[in-house]
């Protein structure tokens, strides 16, 4: 799949904060994998002893809650990194990673990885302002779960994915999620998801071709209360 310090993707992570002979180090102990849709990148609870860099396609990060249910905290993009903490702490990972698309990822082992964090003090900056941006939007996540309907965080998620990976010529969401997906984002029941978007519908605000999702007017959207 190539070389890290050929690889455009690193210009997204902290990993553009690594020297060329570091990256070239690295290229040659990384491993890289197709993963197809619906696979099972990591467990909650797996030892992650190292990082994934995802090179092309999407994945949610969930965590099981104790009803049973997937609470999905985050969506990983192209050009993110998956398992930074495991960089940090010897703890075990505290999330499932499943891929949403087929996906091409890299993965890195720690112990080549982590001298970088030691002696690279911008490297190790960049992997902590990226942690950090991960806990304000889980902050912001916890907020949004008290403060707002159920009505308004499907919208945000819907004006979400539409600002982040684009519309197909149709005019529908280029990403297809479920709609359980789109309740466990929420955090609500799939009865509830569907009877929001069927309400939605009713609105003008979105329409749907087969499961995809179109938006019709994203002023009202914004909106919605």
């Amino acid at each position: 799949m190539g070389k890290c310090d050929q690889c455009i993707i690193k210009q997204f992570n902290a990993l553009k904060s690594l020297t060329k002979e570091e990256l070239v180090r690295i290229s040659a102990c990384k491993t890289s994998m197709t993963i197809k849709k619906g696979d099972v990148i990591f467990e909650e609870g797996d030892s992650l002893n190292g990082v994934y860099c995802v090179k092309n396609g999407i994945c949610k990060l969930s965590k099981l809650s104790s009803n049973g249910k997937d609470q999905i905290v985050k969506i990983v993009v192209k050009g993110d990194l998956l398992g930074q903490r495991s960089l940090i702490t010897e703890e075990t990972a505290n999330l499932q990673a499943i891929a949403l698309s087929d996906m091409e990822i890299c993965f890195i082992p720690k112990n080549e990885i982590v001298n970088d964090l030691v002696h690279n003090s911008r490297f190790s900056f960049d992997v902590l302002k990226e942690m950090a941006h991960d806990l304000k939007n889980a902050d912001n996540v916890i907020v949004d779960m008290a403060q707002k309907t159920v009505r308004q965080r499907l919208a945000e998620t819907i004006i979400y994915i539409h600002d982040n990976f684009g519309t197909n010529p149709d005019g529908t969401l280029s990403v297809l999620l479920s709609r359980e997906d789109l309740a466990n984002i929420v955090g609500t029941a799939v009865e509830s998801a569907i009877r929001v978007l069927s309400q939605l519908k009713k609105e003008g605000l979105i329409s749907t071709i087969g499961k995809r999702i179109k938006i019709n007017n994203f002023e009202g959207l914004k909106r919605v209360e």
